[in-house]
C-alpha cells in the first residue's frame, strides 16, 4: 500500500526535521523544503496527498503559497504559524487552508490533526450523498463527477479547491435543502470553526463567481444556502 505522502514548507531546519522524522516514525512519506520557491517546486515533482505550510517563509507569504496551491491543486493544507489572533487564524483559512496549528506545538497533536483531514476527506469521497448510479451530476451547465472531483462549466474544467468542491457537492446532494451557515462549517470543515461563519459566505461566493450559479446556489435570509430544485 502506497504511504501518503506529506509535504512539508517550513524555513526553520529543527522543526521541519523534527516534523519529517515524526510523520515519516507514523508511515507517512515526508519532504522538506525551506522557502516558498522550493516548496512550490517540490510539490510538482513530489505531488503529495497534503502540505504542511508555515504562515512565515524567508521569500514569500505562507498565504500566497496557500494561494497559489488552492488555485492549481485539489491539494489539503494544514498552515503552521506562530501568529495566535483569531483574525490572523480566519483570515489563513478563508485562503483555502483546511486547518491550522500554533507554534510551538506538539507532534502529537499535528499528527492527529493530519489524520483528521485525511480521514475528513476520505469520507466525503465515499459518501458524496448522492445516488450511487449517478457517476455525473447535472445541473445545467454544470457538471461534477464525485469520483474525480472533476467539475465542468459548459464543458470546460473549473478548478475548485477542496473546500468548494465539498461545499458544492454538500449543496447538490440535497437540492432544495435549506442549510445554516453553521451545519455547512460543521459538515464541511469538520471541526469546530474559531470564529464567525463568514468563511461560508467566502466560499459561496466563489463557487458561484466561478460556476455562473448565482441563480442556483441561492441565499435564504435570515437562514443560509440552498441549492435549487429546478434548473429550468
Amino acid at each position: 500500500m502506497d504511504r501518503t505522502k506529506i509535504l512539508i514548507i517550513e524555513d526553520e531546519e529543527a522543526i521541519a526535521d523534527l516534523l519529517a522524522y515524526g510523520l515519516e516514525r507514523e508511515g507517512f512519506l515526508a519532504r522538506t523544503a525551506s522557502n516558498g520557491a522550493d516548496g512550490l517546486r517540490e510539490l510538482e515533482r513530489f505531488r503529495p496527498d497534503l502540505l504542511l505550510l508555515d504562515w512565515m517563509l524567508p521569500d514569500q507569504s505562507g498565504l500566497e503559497i496557500c494561494k497559489k496551491v488552492t488555485a492549481n491543486y485539489n491539494l489539503p493544507i494544514l498552515m503552521i504559524t506562530a501568529r495566535s489572533d483569531i483574525t490572523d487564524k480566519i483570515l489563513g483559512l478563508e485562503f483555502g487552508a483546511d486547518d491550522y496549528i500554533t507554534k510551538p506545538f506538539d507532534l502529537r497533536e499535528v499528527v492527529a490533526r493530519i489524520r483528521t483531514i485525511l480521514r475528513r476527506i476520505a469520507q466525503a469521497n465515499q459518501n458524496t450523498e448522492v445516488e450511487a448510479g449517478d457517476k455525473v451530476i447535472r445541473l445545467r451547465h454544470i457538471a461534477v463527477t464525485p469520483e474525480e472531483r472533476l467539475v465542468t462549466k459548459d464543458g470546460e474544467p473549473v478548478e475548485l479547491t477542496p473546500k468548494e468542491f465539498d461545499l458544492l457537492l454538500k449543496l447538490l446532494g440535497h437540492r432544495g435543502k435549506i442549510f445554516t451557515r453553521t451545519e455547512l462549517l460543521d459538515s464541511v470543515w469538520g471541526y469546530d470553526f474559531p470564529g464567525d461563519t463568514r468563511t461560508v459566505d467566502t466560499h459561496i461566493q466563489r463557487l458561484r463567481k466561478k460556476l455562473d450559479a448565482g441563480d442556483l446556489i441561492t441565499t435564504v435570509f435570515g437562514i443560509g444556502y440552498k441549492c435549487e430544485k429546478r434548473a429550468d
